[in-house]
C-alpha cells in the first residue's frame, strides 16, 4: 500500500491547522488527515512514523477503516521502541482530550 501518491510535503501551518481542528472536535477524518501528513513529509524532514501511527490509531478507534489499514502498513517501517512510543502517545492524547473524543 502506498501511503500517498507523489511527493507531498506539508508546512507547519498545515500541521497546526489540522491539529487545531482535532483539538476543537476530534473527528476520524481530521485525525486521519494528521496521520497522512506525518506519514508523508512535513517541511522536507521526511515522515514521522511515530506521530503518523498515533494519529492513525486515534482515527481507527473512531471507526476509520483507511486509518486502520495505513496504521497497520506503517508499523513495518517502525522499530519496536517507536511502536511503543506511538501507542503511548495515542493513549496520552486520548486521556488529555477525552472530552473531544467522547463528543
Amino acid at each position: 500500500m502506498e501511503i500517498l501518491e507523489g511527493d507531498m510535503a506539508y508546512t507547519m501551518l498545515e500541521v497546526k491547522e489540522a491539529t487545531d481542528a482535532v483539538v476543537e472536535a476530534a473527528c476520524k477524518d481530521d485525525l486521519f488527515k494528521l496521520g497522512l501528513i506525518y506519514s508523508t513529509d512535513v517541511e522536507d524532514r521526511g515522515p514521522d512514523y511515530v506521530e503518523a501511527h498515533k494519529w492513525f490509531s486515534l482515527a481507527a478507534m473512531m471507526g476509520s477503516a483507511p486509518a486502520k489499514a495505513y496504521r497497520d502498513e506503517i508499523k513495518f517501517e517502525m522499530s519496536a521502541e517507536d511502536l511503543t512510543l506511538a501507542q503511548r502517545a495515542a493513549r496520552g492524547w486520548m486521556v488529555e482530550h477525552r472530552e473531544v473524543m467522547a463528543a
